[in-house]
């Protein structure tokens, strides 16, 4: 958890640091929602792959950071296989990812309908 600093009485909340990841574009207007109306809320690091992709992947690392340092992952991936590897990753981290629209169980992803 945060700690939350105070300044003449006024709350300040360090800003949470949001990895988003998107595929050919599939995050776009999430992301310059969260941009415009998220403000200084948010420190969003956008994590592009702009290739053609097979349709199975049994090696997904030349894709995903080896690594991942946030306080959220949104996920905007098509990919299934790249998805699921990044709920993996996220886990292993003990970082919170939302997969909107995909079936992962993972008690770190949480999968709202679209």
């Amino acid at each position: 958890m945060k700690n939350i600093m105070f300044k003449d009485e006024e709350q300040i909340v360090p800003s949470q640091r949001v990895l988003i990841f998107q595929q050919n574009g599939s995050g776009e207007q999430k992301i310059a929602g969260l941009r415009k109306y998220g403000g200084d809320q948010f420190e969003v690091e956008v994590f592009s792959i702009d290739e053609v992709l097979p349709p199975v992947l049994d090696d997904t690392s030349e894709y995903l950071p080896s690594d991942i340092s946030c306080d959220l992952v949104l996920d905007f991936l098509k990919h299934q296989d790249i998805s699921q590897d990044l709920v993996s990753l996220c886990a292993e981290k003990k970082v919170p990812i939302i997969s909107s629209g995909k079936k992962i169980i993972s008690k770190w992803v949480r999968t709202p309908p679209t």
